[in-house]
């Protein structure tokens, strides 16, 4: 694993906010949206892939994209970026009406994430543990599905995670509005290391890449 990369807190524009939301006001914020996926699920029908992976690519490569998204404390408690954060999500054993969380190295090729991703969701459908594969590593972010609900608002209460820093994200059942498919996500952010601008922009290059889905099939678009 790369070791985390401080930031230089004399050029970073942020640094106030990141004091202020991390020490004097530490506070987390939700945002939840509807994506269009008109055109990734139609793509999806005509591919072998699975939905959910081609979800969970899709985040890891928006979030890859973005500083904030990779934030960290070192052992002082200062902020760094991690170089690459890799998705760790969840896959429901409805045995035991329990989940479990896995987690896939990042990889900016769709193909070979979904090579990777498929088999442990394969595997760890029937797992009895909360971490089949151990510890998760430190740069990991959380990726969560609700199947069976569409919502419109979804919110966690993180009891003392003020040391928490990468997002949360919470994914919903397809639903369908006027001829158009609509995913449910829930954007979970700890303020001090992003502000609703980057939340924002985060979900709107997330609708882009839904809505030109040809990385399913083909090169992406990291």
């Amino acid at each position: 694993m790369d070791a985390s990369v401080p930031i230089d807190l004399d050029t970073w524009p942020r640094r106030q906010h990141f004091e202020h939301y991390r020490r004097l006001v530490p506070c987390t914020y939700s945002m939840t949206v509807e994506l269009d996926v008109t055109a990734f699920t139609a793509a999806l029908r005509r591919s072998q892939r699975k939905s959910y992976i081609a979800q969970v690519w899709a985040l890891s490569t928006v979030v890859n994209r973005h500083d904030e998204f990779k934030m960290c404390l070192t052992a002082a408690g200062e902020p760094a970026v991690w170089p690459v954060v890799h998705p760790a999500f969840t896959v429901f054993n409805p045995e035991r009406e329990t989940f479990a969380c896995v987690w896939a190295p990042h990889d900016s090729d769709f193909g070979a994430f979904h090579d990777v991703a498929a088999p442990l969701l394969a595997e760890h459908s029937r797992a009895t543990d909360f971490f089949p594969q151990g510890e998760l590593p430190t740069n990991a972010f959380d990726v969560s599905s609700l199947p069976w609900a569409s919502f419109t608002g979804f919110n966690l209460n993180i009891g003392d995670g003020w040391d928490h820093l990468a997002p949360i994200f919470t994914l919903g059942r397809y639903t369908e509005r006027d001829g158009r498919i609509l995913l449910p996500l829930a954007v979970q952010v700890h303020h001090a290391a992003a502000d609703g601008f980057h939340s924002t922009r985060l979900v709107n290059e997330l609708q882009a890449l839904v809505a030109d889905p040809t990385w399913l099939e083909g090169s992406p678009k990291a």
